[in-house]
């Protein structure tokens, strides 16, 4: 198999430490190491951290399971739980100790850049229509409740969600994503 380019190889890395790390704890030379590449190379591909931020963002977004949302041959409230039943299990792969990178960017650096701030809320954005249109169609089939506006109650989702993320990594145990699964899908969305 063909080696990635050294370009891949740093949004790899970076993803890797951004999310173990933070933005301001993982730094140039620390990535690049990670990467298996020498520092300068860095700056062949990126003219600073924020920038690779912003693509690191953006792949970390198009890896989002998305597509189960989009499954027209599942019924859209099984697609709305499996969808964070993956972004769970995932959390749990890596034993609850990181959360989703758009959370953690959005408490640790989101008011303190301009760019990644807005790269943030346009990813999530792109994640709660993505929700919302399952909503919609879930009420089509009479499954979730009309009452709801699909597009707040994705973005409470999503605040929900991001909670429960902070929850679980604090308490390091499944006890917050049984409540959000419980309160989500035996309660509002019944």
């Amino acid at each position: 198999m063909p080696r990635r380019s050294v370009r891949g190889e740093i949004v790899e890395a970076a993803l890797e430490q951004f999310h173990t790390l933070g933005f301001n704890a993982a730094g140039v030379k620390g990535i690049t190491d990670a990467a298996g590449v020498p520092k300068g190379s860095f700056y062949n591909h990126f003219d600073s951290k924020e920038t690779l931020a912003v693509v690191v963002l953006r792949e970390y977004g198009a890896a989002r399971p998305l597509a189960i949302l989009a499954d027209q041959d599942v019924p859209p409230l099984t697609r709305l739980r499996s969808h964070f039943e993956e972004l769970r299990d995932e959390v749990l792969r890596y034993g609850i100790a990181r959360g989703c990178l758009f959370g953690n960017f959005g408490a640790e650096i989101a008011d303190h850049n301009e760019t990644i701030r807005t790269t943030i809320r346009e990813s999530l954005g792109v994640w709660a229509d993505a929700i919302a249109e399952t909503i919609g169609q879930a009420q089509q089939q009479g499954s979730i409740p009309t009452g709801l506006d699909p597009a707040a109650t994705a973005r409470f989702l999503l605040s929900a969600w991001e909670g429960t993320l902070i929850m679980a990594r604090t308490d390091r145990a499944n006890s917050a994503f049984d409540a959000f699964f419980t309160v989500t899908f035996e309660g509002l969305l019944r």
